[in-house]
């Protein structure tokens, strides 16, 4: 198995109220409506990513691979809905990026391998329009660094840990259990 890359290039996608403050407390069922709980291909869950955030509802149609979400605080709080991180594996999310997730949201991205990360100058840096939807930056999961390829500046991210990063480039949890047993 090829080795997965720490770090990930991608436009970004500021999620931003009317007023363009990032939107804070976004929750697993706004990010996947639990009417949606039925569906259970990874293939179909994509198309319902934010499809109960208003002003949101059309995300999935205009976001492409490798596209990286910028939130608010508390991303992903509410339940335990595996729902809510797999819409973005679909969609092909390259990462999501914000000051802090619900816990067990972070838990469940780290556990699918899925790129997760936090940084405490976002809210800042958008405010300053320095990060604004489309523009492009890249972000090394191991040494915390971020740099806008728009704007030609760099930013500060928390990395990922050691456990983070193995269970990352294995690719998902069980996998990273099955590399334990061969030790």
């Amino acid at each position: 198995m090829a080795e997965k890359k720490t770090a990930h290039r991608g436009r970004i996608w500021i999620i931003s109220d009317s007023q363009g403050n990032l939107i804070e407390n976004i929750d697993t069922d706004q990010i996947f409506h639990n009417a949606f709980l039925h569906i259970t291909e990874l293939s179909q869950m994509g198309q319902y990513a934010l499809g109960n955030l208003e002003g949101w509802k059309d995300f999935s149609k205009k976001a492409r691979s490798g596209d990286i979400l910028v939130a608010g605080r508390n991303f992903g709080a509410g339940s335990s809905r595996q729902q809510a991180v797999d819409c973005f594996i679909s969609l092909k999310i390259g990462l999501i990026l914000v000051p802090s997730f619900g816990a067990i949201y972070f838990r469940n991205a780290l556990n699918s391998g899925f790129p997760v990360l936090k940084s405490s100058v976002l809210e800042e840096l958008v405010r300053e329009k320095k990060l604004e939807t489309g523009d492009e930056i890249e972000v090394d999961f191991l040494q915390g660094e971020g740099l806008s390829l728009s704007k030609d500046f760099s930013f500060r991210v928390e990395p990922m840990s050691s456990v983070q990063s193995d269970i990352f480039k294995a690719g998902n949890l069980f996998n990273y259990g099955k590399t334990m047993l061969k030790d």
